[in-house]
């Protein structure tokens, strides 16, 4: 195991640093910090007393860490970037409780963002330059801007539509790289008076529906679903407008755009689902195979990838 590398003009008061990780000059490590192995902790950081650093760990130079902040494995912290312990800071006003900051494993931070406190950066997000993060991130996703929002998803492919913008002939569907998700084109009729779209229960939509609900006037920076059922099946159709719907079974994740009351989307039971960039005028139609239940729903992303890995 290599020993930790300590420039000669940083200053490490702690014995918490794993093996391999290097600290470069004029950083500052206070006596109660832990910092893990093959850390790069770079030249002008400070780290104070109750911080937890992971392994493989990169703190660019400029960064304080603060009391409180919880780095996982594999994070990236950008130069500058700002984290901040206390809601209500104040000059010799010390708050009872240190608030705890989080960023999960393989989350990335680039340069110059703030993180405000008490909340919790997913696993493998990517937080955008300059942005300031008043919320926590759910794992995978992009967000950017002031205050941040979520644009995107970080390693979900997006769907491949046919060039004329449909899923595949009508009748025909197409399968997702997400386990039992698919895409239905159906049938569609356009003349002079207008356009019509039509599907048929049990030829269509391939389970019973026991009752659809309608999601309509959602502010396009907000974020639905991010949850799971246990048993009930979903057939989406954007009716109004577009949206974009991230599906992900554990293993594999991608992003599918419904822009046209002739696309049908079957996501089957045990499937992640997440529901963003709502147009203004978007109309979501939704057919469920079993009655509202609470207790249907899996809420926890890190509950459901449990429960999909014991599947397998």
């Amino acid at each position: 195991m290599n020993a930790p590398y300590f420039h000669p003009q940083s200053l490490c008061e702690s014995t918490r640093i794993g093996s391999g990780t290097r600290v470069w000059a004029f950083a500052h490590i206070l006596p109660g910090a832990t910092v893990g192995r093959d850390c790069n902790i770079c030249d002008m950081v400070f780290i104070e007393n109750d911080v937890l650093v992971g392994d493989r760990v990169t703190v660019k130079c400029g960064v304080q860490l603060w009391d409180g902040v919880r780095l996982g494995n594999d994070v990236f912290v950008g130069p500058n970037v700002t984290f901040t312990n206390d809601r209500f800071p104040r000059s010799r006003a010390y708050q009872e409780k240190v608030l705890q900051t989080i960023v999960e494993d393989g989350a990335s931070i680039g340069a110059n963002a703030t993180i405000l406190p008490g909340i919790t950066i997913g696993a493998k997000a990517m937080v955008g330059a300059g942005s300031v993060v008043t919320r926590s991130v759910p794992p995978r996703a992009i967000v950017m801007g002031n205050p941040a929002r979520i644009t995107g998803y970080s390693e979900t492919p997006v769907f491949p539509a046919r060039e004329d913008g449909t899923a595949g002939p009508a009748g025909t569907p197409k399968k997702s790289c997400v386990q039992g998700v698919m895409v239905h084109h159906l049938k569609e009729v356009r003349d002079l008076r207008g356009n019509l779209s039509v599907g048929e229960f049990h030829k269509d939509i391939p389970f019973a529906p026991a009752r659809y609900f309608i999601v309509y006037g959602v502010p396009n920076s907000k974020i639905r679903g991010e949850h799971a059922h246990r048993q009930c099946h979903q057939y989406m159709v954007c009716v109004g407008g577009s949206l974009a719907v991230i599906v992900d079974d554990g293993r594999f994740r991608e992003e599918i755009l419904l822009d046209s009351p002739a696309t049908g989307l079957h996501v089957p039971p045990m499937v992640w689902g997440i529901q963003y960039k709502y147009s203004p005028n978007a109309v979501l139609l939704v057919f469920a195979s079993h009655p509202y239940d609470p207790a249907e729903y899996i809420r926890s992303y890190d509950e459901f990838l449990a429960l999909a890995t014991a599947k397998e």
